[in-house]
C-alpha cells in the first residue's frame, strides 16, 4: 500500500496546480485526461490554468482519472461562529486533495 500525501486546498489556483501535478505524475497528457472526461485538450489546459469554472462533477471525475481522492473537513483554524449552518461536527481538518 502506497503512502498518502494530504495538502490543504485553499484557492482555485492551488486546485489547478494539484490537478496538473497529479496528471503529470501519472504520465498522462492533457488529451488523455480530456478523453476520460469528455473534454478537449484545450479545455483541460484552460482548467489547469484557471480552474475557477470547473464543475463539481468534472472535478470528481478528474480526481478519479488521475488517482486523487477528495476529502473535505473542517478547518481547525476556523472559529465556531464561522460555521453558519455547517455540517454536523466531525474530526477537525481542512479540505484536502490526496495522492
Amino acid at each position: 500500500m502506497g503512502s498518502t500525501l494530504s495538502f490543504p486546498l485553499l484557492t482555485a489556483a492551488q486546485l489547478g496546480r494539484m490537478l496538473q501535478s497529479a496528471r503529470k505524475g501519472r504520465k498522462l497528457s492533457q488529451a488523455e485526461v480530456g478523453a476520460r472526461l469528455g473534454l478537449s485538450q484545450k479545455r483541460v489546459s484552460a482548467l489547469e490554468l484557471d480552474p475557477g469554472s470547473i464543475s463539481v462533477d468534472q472535478m470528481l471525475r478528474w480526481c478519479a482519472a488521475v488517482g486523487l481522492a477528495l476529502e473535505i473537513g473542517l478547518n481547525p483554524d476556523s472559529a465556531p461562529s464561522d460555521m453558519d449552518g455547517a455540517a454536523p461536527e466531525q474530526d477537525p481538518g481542512s479540505a484536502k486533495v490526496e495522492w
